[in-house]
């Protein structure tokens, strides 16, 4: 029974603490923030592509040297 208390306490303490403490960006800021991330991962995902592409190229170099 316990326990049940300390859950409710748990869930009641961190509703007050989302809603009275945490500051919450703005929409505008976080549309900005959404596309900086977006064009990140873009860049990030294109130069992992691009090793990929060059590591498998030289392994296959490699291998059909034996």
């Amino acid at each position: 029974m316990a326990a049940l208390q300390n859950v409710k306490i748990y869930i009641r303490e961190s509703y007050d603490e989302l809603m009275h403490k945490v500051s919450w960006p703005a929409w505008n800021e976080l549309q900005s923030s959404a596309i900086v991330v977006s064009i990140a991962s873009l860049i990030i995902a294109i130069i992992v592509y691009l090793m990929d592409i060059s590591f498998s190229t030289l392994l296959k170099q490699f291998y059909n040297l034996f």
